[in-house]
This record gives structure tokens, C-alpha cells and sequence, in this order.
């Protein structure tokens, strides 16, 4: 219809097949000449690590066994504390460096205290406040201060790792409102220290406590008794973290900004393997 011209179909000399698809007297557009080698087949990949197991659900029973006699005593079955805990970090947690590396969070929140006490420190804790945009906290009460630094040291609790470090924090606030000193100026190097070393105390009883003595604590008769259990095992570890922490000073007597989660991790897997040897000592004394 219309002007349209109607198809008349291809030229005489457009065959109706490809020369290339014939009897094998060509090759598509683009593909390796006939007879040509195939290309190499790629190497397979390397076999990949088989997954680790699940750990045993059971690794925690002798070491929770022990601290429920221990915490039952009020505080007197050293014995049983010492097995605990030496059994804690060599059986349940396979060695002081796989208990050092299941604080996880505690170690990074530690590095990050840490950070700050070496700051206040070298150039004083209001410029150490105004790095962190806390200048609003300078001049404030050092309990103020701690819980203002918080967010920073240990941020909101998502795991429970993270709940463990938080909570060995606020116990760290607490336990600085015991020192008598309101002032953060009037800190020596031996005080800040002190502060770290409250903090790791009780990032590690705290982890101790969730894995085997859920509960074990509150089972003596009397809350006297409790207290005292809790104050045994909390100075037992303090004792080892102490000892870790001038080990690493030794090593380590100065500290850049950059080595400072180093030496931290070495304090917790130090403390840990103190531990063990402490609470050997202990299971057999």
C-alpha cells in the first residue's frame, strides 16, 4: 500500500549461509585459527582449610566445678580457686594466649584507655580532654570525667564481649571514687597506672565470671561471704595483672602512641599465664 517498495529478498552473490559454518573451511569471526593448541586449562584452586570444629561444650565443667566449691566456701577454699582458675586458662581456654585473644573488646577498650592516661600524662589531662572533643569536662570531678570518656573507651555493648567491657569500665568508675583524689591534675604516673591496671583487674574477672561462675558467686550463705570470695579472687587477679604490667614496662619502658595496643595485648596474655602459674601454686599449697 502506499509509496512502501516491497522486499525483494538478498542479491544473487549473499549466500544464504555463512561461509564459516560450511564443512569446516573457516572459523567464526574472532576464534583461534583452526588446529590451533586449546588454551591452557587454569589450575585448581588450592583446597581450602577445613572449618574448625565447634569447641567442646563441655571444656568449662572442671574449672566451673572448682569455683562453685570456692565460692560455696565464702572465700577460704583457696585450693579450689587456685584449680579454677589455673584450669580456666589452660584447659577451658587452651593457654594464656587464646584467653588473651577471647578479650577481644576488653583489650580494645583497654588500648584506648591506655591511650588517654599516657595523653594526660605528656600534655595534661585538659588537652588530652580537647583531643577527644571532651573540653566541656575539664576542671569536672574525675568520676565525671571517666564516665564522660565512656562512649569513647568502650562503646555501646552490642555482644558480650562488648558487655564485658563496658561493665569492667564502670566498675573502674566505682572503684576510683575509693582513691580520695577528685582531682585528675594531681594524677602521678604511678596513680595512672593504677587506673589501667583496675581496669584489666576487672575486665578479667568479669570474663572469668561469665564463663564459669554465672551465678556461682552469690551461692554462699551470707552476702559477708560472698564479698569475701569475690574480693579473694579480684585481688588474686589484681596480684597477676600487676606483675604482667611491670613485666611489659620492662620490656616496653617507652611507650609510642602506636605501640600502645601492643603492650596492651601482651598485658593480657602476661596476666593470664600468671594466673595459671599463681593458681597451680595455689591448687597445691
Amino acid at each position: 500500500m502506499g509509496t512502501s517498495t516491497s522486499y525483494v529478498g538478498p542479491g544473487g552473490n549473499t549466500p544464504l549461509v555463512p561461509t564459516w559454518l560450511g564443512d569446516g573451511g573457516g572459523n567464526p569471526p574472532g576464534s583461534p585459527p583452526l588446529g590451533s593448541p586449546p588454551d591452557p586449562v587454569p589450575p585448581a584452586p588450592p583446597p581450602r582449610p577445613p572449618l574448625p570444629g565447634l569447641p567442646d561444650a563441655n571444656r568449662f565443667t572442671g574449672a566451673r566445678s572448682n569455683f562453685t566449691r570456692f565460692a560455696r566456701s565464702g572465700g577460704n577454699d583457696r585450693r579450689s580457686m587456685g584449680r579454677a582458675v589455673s584450669g580456666y586458662v589452660s584447659k577451658a581456654s587452651g593457654g594464656s594466649g587464646q584467653a588473651a585473644q577471647r578479650m577481644g573488646a576488653s583489650r580494645a577498650a583497654g588500648g584506648r584507655l591506655l591511650e588517654f592516661l599516657s595523653n594526660v600524662q605528656t600534655i595534661g589531662v585538659t588537652e588530652a580532654l580537647r583531643v577527644l572533643n571532651l573540653d566541656s569536662l575539664a576542671g569536672r570531678p574525675i568520676e565525671e570525667i571517666f564516665l564522660g570518656l565512656m562512649d569513647f573507651v568502650c562503646p555501646e555493648a552490642v555482644t558480650i564481649d562488648d558487655g564485658i567491657a563496658r561493665e569492667a569500665y564502670i566498675e573502674t568508675i566505682i572503684e576510683l571514687t575509693t582513691l580520695g583524689t577528685t582531682d585528675f591534675n594531681s594524677f602521678n604516673a604511678d596513680q595512672l597506672q593504677t587506673v589501667f591496671e583496675m581496669y584489666v583487674t576487672h575486665a578479667i574477672e568479669a570474663r572469668i565470671c561469665n564463663d564459669i561462675g554465672t551465678k556461682a558467686i552469690v551461692m554462699p550463705a551470707d552476702a559477708t561471704s560472698a564479698l569475701k570470695a569475690q574480693v579473694q579472687l579480684r585481688d588474686f587477679i589484681r596480684g597477676a595483672v600487676n606483675d604482667a604490667v611491670t613485666r611489659e614496662r620492662a620490656i616496653s619502658p617507652i611507650l609510642a602512641t602506636t605501640k600502645i595496643q601492643g603492650f596492651v595485648d601482651s598485658v593480657y596474655k602476661s596476666a593470664f599465664s600468671i594466673l595459671q602459674t599463681l593458681g597451680e601454686a595455689e591448687a597445691k599449697s
